[in-house]
């Protein structure tokens, strides 16, 4: 890997995420080396993906080369690398382009999503957890709607101009608020020859409400603004297999569409070594304390959504979410500086600031500690925050001058089908 050795502790880091960054950050300008390792060259702002899949923003404006955050730190080194196992024994970790030992290990692989078990839903669907597949999705929903206006079959058509997102959390909710307004504001004006009305959107959500870890407030303000934009939600409802055509559902409830987008769930994502089941939940999340440290070890942390720290407030484990990754990051960089010196290290506490999600354009709810409010002030609430936690003066603008854009003309400049996304079942064989 070409990286320098030294008498500074070496501190490897697996993951450009949230947590990540917040660590590397953290530990900036210390007497120590970081090594960050990651597949990608970027880090991704994941809670504006949905907007890349439904042409909103270009992928450019969400994603930040790690090179660039980390430029001015004396001591980091950043290899582009994917991740094998790691060697617990011999404290190493094990790419595909070397071993790099460590002196401390932090995992901050994140989740990737979870289909538990269904191999013909994982085959068949749509997920929306990475830069790329959001680029697929997009390309999908645009094909989709030119392969409508070839077909005389109108089967065909419904199912191509029909789309089923499972999962009611806030990707769900957050996207079919985004395809509702398409269908509403751009489809008419972009496929006049198509009878765009026939275009439906569903959310099949398992539980009794959407937005479920939300307030009461919130998830039954939320449902009634996407059944004012016209969107079907189906609660109590579980799809149980998809074939690329059909979705079956534990009801006597069927969907023919083209489209299927799994946001049901996620799971950490685990690295081999670490995966035995003394490490692991149920969700695929590592055991740790209130160090961060995994269960066992002394110098191996994890910390973000692969870390399931458990507490009284949160027996499962922290929720999975940008802000308690944040956090984990920052205090464990203290910590680790602490043990540097042998001090003693801080447990964690999580500051819990709020939960949010968008419909769509002036719908918004928004759950803080002390108040709880939805409609048009949520809405700004939400930009602002999201504004502020991109990373990049650039991106802000970006953005900024997109979202004002879309909402003075109504449109999505950036439905462009870049590169066609392949099929890997047709609704007819």
């Amino acid at each position: 890997m070409n990286i320098p050795k030294t008498s500074h502790p070496r501190i490897v880091i697996i993951g450009g995420g949230f947590a990540g960054i917040a660590l590397a950050k953290k530990l900036s300008k210390q007497e120590v080396q970081v090594v960050l390792l990651d597949k990608n060259n970027y880090h991704t702002f994941q809670p504006l993906l949905y907007q890349v899949s439904t042409g909103g923003l270009e992928p450019d404006s969400i994603a930040y080369p790690i090179r660039k955050i980390l430029k001015n730190f004396p001591n980091f080194y950043f290899r582009l690398a994917n991740v094998q196992s790691v060697d617990v024994d011999k404290n190493a970790v094990i790419t595909d382009i070397g071993t790099l030992k460590f002196d401390y290990l932090v995992v901050a692989t994140g989740s990737k999503t979870n289909y538990f078990g269904n191999i013909e839903i994982e085959k068949h669907s749509m997920a929306m957890k990475t830069i790329p597949q959001s680029l697929n999705l997009r390309s999908l929903i645009l094909e989709n709607f030119e392969d409508a206006l070839l077909t005389s079959d109108l089967h065909e058509r419904n199912a191509l101009m029909n789309f089923v997102i499972v999962g009611g959390g806030p990707t769900g909710v957050e996207l079919a608020g985004a395809l509702a307004e398409i269908k509403k504001g751009i489809l008419p004006k972009d496929y006049p020859d198509l009878d765009t009305r026939m275009a439906q959107i569903h959310i099949v959500q398992s539980a009794d409400c959407i937005l479920k870890g939300m307030s009461e407030q919130a998830s039954e303000k939320a449902e009634k603004f996407l059944e004012k934009l016209g969107v079907n939600i189906w609660k109590n409802v579980r799809v149980t297999n998809y074939d690329g055509k059909t979705a079956v559902t534990n009801t006597d409830l069927t969907f023919e569409t083209a489209t299927l987008i799994w946001a049901a769930g996620v799971k950490g994502a685990a690295i081999h070594g670490l995966d035995a089941k003394q490490f692991m939940t149920r969700g695929h999340r590592m055991v740790v304390n209130e160090f961060s440290q995994v269960h066992g070890f002394k110098n191996i942390f994890a910390i973000g959504d692969i870390a399931c720290m458990q507490s009284a407030q949160f027996p499962e484990g922290l929720p999975m979410m940008a802000q308690p990754a944040i956090q984990q990051g920052e205090q464990l960089g203290k910590n680790i500086l602490r043990l540097l010196k042998n001090d003693a290290m801080l447990p964690f506490t999580y500051k819990d600031k709020g939960t949010m999600a968008t419909i769509g354009r002036n719908k918004a709810v928004v759950d803080l500690k002390r108040f709880k409010f939805q409609g048009v002030f949520a809405w700004y609430v939400w930009m602002f925050v999201h504004l502020f936690f991109l990373i990049g003066f650039r991106n802000r603008m970006v953005v900024f001058v997109n979202w004002v854009y879309n909402y003075v003309r109504f449109d999505r400049e950036a439905r462009l089908i870049i590169r066609p996304f392949k099929k890997r079942s047709k609704l007819k064989q």
